[in-house]
């Protein structure tokens, strides 16, 4: 751990996080529907992670189609899942900073369903080789030889992760796709791992968005402007380093401030940065699955 001794007490707490992640990834697995508004499924999930004593470590991505990651609803959302969409669900929970993070696909159309397979038949290849020592490569080569068996293909810039207090990204990447590195799995480290699947004529590769509804503080600092430093505050206080959306400041940030404004402006001072909507560069429709992972010295213990 990066500023951490691993301990058992840190251990639990990735699992009872895990736990709270699974559990809501299958509930809402059962719920969504065609037709479902999207800011339905988002605040669903965020206000069951809670329920169960976690906090969400990002707000609830919803993708669908040609969207791979990165889409939450913003206030007032009217988006609903399209008729034989294919919806992907990503959620992530934490307690006291330690994250758990895991995703699924809902397939609404039976075109689909291989790739589905496809995505999550590598996921479980993968976490099998998570074992200390073991160089990053040889996953990611697994990763892609399983979903060119199906004869589908990986999303090349998007990887799995290591994952660190208050940090989703941190450490070593797990590419979906072969790779040169001398990098290897680390004893008491947690990795997500979530290949990402597209049709076998798609570009491959994610290209960012117009649209961008996720921020994360990158700076705190003493601000003039009494709203804005209320708001900064609000957000160091509430969500320290991790991901939050829009729609969070609007439902808890209600001291008399605008957020939109404060959010703005945050933003053009550099106090905050903006997560673009990542499409698949040819528009095709992505898939994905996803699992945390901690690596004992026998093995992974799989935490969501």
């Amino acid at each position: 751990m990066v500023g951490d001794t691993f301990t058992d007490e840190l251990l639990e707490k990735y699992i009872r996080a895990g736990k709270i992640a699974a559990r809501v990834r299958e509930e809402i697995r059962k719920i969504v529907r065609e037709g479902m508004r999207l800011i339905e499924i988002c605040e669903i999930v965020e206000d069951e992670i809670r329920r169960l004593g976690g906090k969400p470590a990002f707000p609830c991505n919803v993708s669908i189609n040609e969207v791979a990651a990165h889409y939450t609803s913003p206030p007032g959302d009217e988006r609903v899942v399209p008729e034989g969409a294919l919806v992907k669900i990503d959620i992530g929970v934490h307690i006291d900073g330690y994250i758990a993070d895991t995703a699924t696909t809902v397939c609404f159309n039976p075109n689909y369903e291989d790739m589905v397979h496809a995505a999550e038949k590598a996921l479980e290849n993968a976490i099998s080789l998570m074992r200390p020592g073991m160089p990053i490569p040889r996953i990611s080569s697994e990763i892609q030889a399983t979903i060119e068996r199906f004869g589908f293909k990986p999303i090349s810039n998007l990887t799995g992760h290591e994952v660190d207090r208050y940090l989703i990204h941190s450490g070593k990447t797990i590419p979906n796709v072969a790779h040169l590195s001398t990098d290897k799995v680390r004893f008491g480290r947690v990795y997500a791992i979530e290949p990402f699947v597209t049709l076998k004529d798609a570009a491959g590769r994610v290209k960012d968005g117009m649209e961008k509804h996720i921020f994360r503080l990158v700076r705190y600092k003493s601000l003039k402007d009494a709203d804005l430093q209320k708001t900064l505050k609000f957000i160091e206080e509430n969500f320290k380093t991790l991901p939050f959306a829009e729609r969070w400041l609007e439902k808890y940030c209600t001291q008399g401030v605008s957020y939109r404004r404060s959010l703005s402006s945050l933003l053009s001072l550099k106090c905050i940065m903006a997560y673009p909507v990542f499409i698949e560069a040819s528009l095709k429709p992505v898939v994905q699955a996803e699992h945390t992972v901690y690596v004992d010295k026998d093995g992974p213990i799989v935490l969501t």
